[in-house]
């Protein structure tokens, strides 16, 4: 009865060891061949998150750009110019962001005072027509 547990930990170990690929081969085969069992796999590989992706959004993926860039490569010339060419590049990112920010404030304030002004000319005609005859 013991080898009838195991079973279900052993296929997942197994699969494991392939990647996501062999869960996605193991589910479509289960879809082809028995839907229940496609359907059990689909729903187990979203509860235990194994789908999950590896990036969720800029934040993290830069969080992760810098946790491998700066591990050493054992050349030392070639670790200074990465470490110089990654913060150049942050602080031209920055600089874009920044840039971009303002590009936004100011477009917004143009709006507004767009819509400001016909929102003034709309009041001064209706005062206009309200003026005693």
């Amino acid at each position: 009865m013991s080898s009838v547990a195991t079973w279900p930990s052993t296929a997942e170990s197994w699969l494991d060891e392939r990647g996501k690929g062999a869960w996605i081969a193991a589910m479509v085969l289960g879809f082809i061949f028995f839907w229940p069992v496609g359907l059990a796999l689909l729903f187990y590989m979203i509860w235990s998150k194994r789908m999950k992706p590896s990036f969720y959004g800029c934040a993290n993926r830069r969080h992760r750009h810098h946790g491998n860039a700066f591990r050493s490569s054992g050349n030392v010339a070639f670790d200074a110019y990465k470490e110089e060419t990654l913060k150049r590049l942050e602080n031209e990112q920055d600089a874009f962001q920044s840039f971009l920010d303002r590009l936004r404030a100011a477009k917004d304030k143009t709006e507004f005072d767009q819509f400001m002004d016909e929102r003034a000319g709309s009041a001064k005609s209706d005062d206009g027509d309200r003026a005693p005859a």
